[in-house]
């Protein structure tokens, strides 16, 4: 196994108090992505203690534990390592408590000896999240503690107050990791690298050169065992604000005085902070034709799948341009791109039926799918006589680079982070709340909501919403196939 390049992985060994063990979540990539991390060697030591609901012993997790990684497990997991890891696992039913929850704890930092940190990763509904915050605070397990808190953090800007209040009761600010998995992926830190270790983009990356910014994730799947959930929330509150609006300030942010956690943050929040509110006449709001007759939604809900909006940026960099956002349920495809469109030249020099312009403007297109892919799209000559023009494109995929095999998934990166204290890709609790803060318009007087049908791109209102301009998706032009020669 390749050796793990030093200050990649924490200086001192972790004990993960895991709450929600068994569920989806914990199943489908924690687990997993504990096994990958301790297995390559990214963690010196770690001891997992599982704590759920499930009235079950140290045997009944590591039993879940195999299932998991035999399911979801995305690498080849060998008997040996399984045996490693089954020895660090753990388990202490929430019904036993806090004292029981601090002595498995304690057991796990003496057979790891020597110093220790402890992370505690909540993969628990919101509701669960304060009483798992106590249970931690009762058991005196907050010092040398980091502690992970899954999304959605509030459900508008008074809620999200009152839980930062809460939470601050018990753990300090630089303690609280508030994960975003889209800001875990590779494709997402390689937007920072190619903004700003190349000396090409950064000179045009303002509104004199470009001209409007799309973020676009539709998702072809529905919503499962989660309809309860989107009654609550809702795509706005489950995906733009903790996913989409993250997106956008690496998109959008300053170049920050260093790398690192504290200057990113700040570089964000300065984007947060410069943000106009969000007018409810600039939001489409969608819901699939079929969602009212599924089990645990209201027959005449308002809940939104589906969601589409307008935002500006009101600093030097980016006043007046559009930044159009859209994601959705049971929709066409699904993707996850940024596409950034420049501004189009005169082009009064081209003679008529040149084709000049007919395919809109440039752009620069990021696929944030695990597999890091970038298009930049351009006009050129046609071969032959006269001067027709074609649009091409430079394509670049990670799987070009052969390194494909070394990209952390997006979980994994997270927990290491948050072991290592390193916050970059966190939220602070600054931006959550001036994030529902510029949504409290929207919030509060929201449009109605537009049926569209399954598998489509959603209301036809959205063509309103972007116009002049057009949707990037669907894609006129597919990606090129790296494994196919002369495409």
């Amino acid at each position: 196994m390749a050796k793990i390049p030093p200050g990649v992985g924490p200086r001192f060994p972790q004990v993960v108090v895991l709450f929600g063990a068994t569920g989806d979540l914990a199943r489908r990539k924690l687990l997993p992505g504990l096994y990958h991390l301790s297995a390559a060697g990214f963690i010196p030591g770690c001891r997992i203690i599982g704590v759920s609901l499930d009235d079950i012993d140290a045997d009944g997790f590591r039993g879940v534990a195999r299932a998991a990684l035999g399911e979801f497990a995305s690498r080849k997991v060998t008997e040996s390592d399984w045996a490693l890891f089954s020895q660090s696992l753990d388990y202490v039913p929430l019904s036993a408590g806090a004292p029981a929850l601090r002595a498995a704890v304690e057991a796990a930092e003496r057979s790891l000896g020597g110093e220790t940190r402890r992370l505690h990763y909540l993969s628990v509904p919101p509701s669960a999240a304060l009483p798992a915050v106590q249970m931690l605070g009762e058991a005196g397990l907050v010092e040398r503690s980091r502690i992970v808190m899954e999304k959605p953090f509030g459900t508008d800007l008074a809620s999200a107050v009152s839980l930062n209040a809460r939470l601050h009761e018990t753990f300090a600010e630089e303690q609280i990791f508030r994960i975003d998995h889209f800001l875990g992926k590779e494709p997402a830190q390689n937007i920072l690298a190619f903004r700003f270790a190349n000396g090409l983009f950064e000179p045009i990356w303002n509104r004199n050169f470009i001209d409007h910014v799309q973020i676009d994730v539709p998702e072809t799947l529905g919503l499962g065992t989660r309809a309860g959930f989107y009654e609550q929330t809702g795509a706005y509150r489950d995906m733009v604000v903790t996913h989409l609006f993250q997106i956008l300030a690496f998109m959008a942010m300053e170049p920050p005085t260093a790398l690192e956690p504290a200057p990113i943050s700040e570089e964000k929040n300065k984007v947060f902070r410069s943000m106009l509110p969000i007018q409810p006449a600039d939001v489409v709001r969608g819901q699939y034709a079929g969602y009212r007759a599924e089990p645990g939604v209201d027959p005449e809900s308002e809940a939104e799948t589906f969601i589409a909006l307008k935002c500006y940026i009101d600093n030097w960099r980016w006043a007046g341009v559009p930044f159009f956002l859209r994601t959705g349920k049971r929709m066409a495809e699904g993707q996850r791109i940024i596409s950034i469109a420049f501004r189009e030249p005169p082009k009064s020099m081209f003679p008529p039926g040149s084709g000049v312009g007919a395919q809109g403007p440039d752009h620069l297109t990021f696929d944030l799918a695990d597999a890091s892919k970038m298009s930049l799209s351009f006009y050129g000559k046609r071969p032959g006589p006269g001067m027709r023009l074609d649009k091409l494109s430079l394509q670049f995929a990670m799987h070009d680079t052969g390194l494909i095999g070394e990209v952390l998934e997006a979980y994994e990166r997270l927990i290491l982070d948050a072991m290592r204290g390193d916050r970059t890709l966190f939220t602070t609790a600054e931006g959550i709340e001036r994030l529902w803060q510029v949504s409290t318009q929207l919030l509060e007087a929201p449009p109605p909501v537009r049926l569209y049908p399954p598998g489509s791109w959603g209301p036809k209102s959205i063509h309103q919403l972007i116009a002049p301009h057009a949707w990037r998706l669907p894609f006129e032009r597919a990606w090129r196939d790296p494994n196919k020669t002369g495409g």
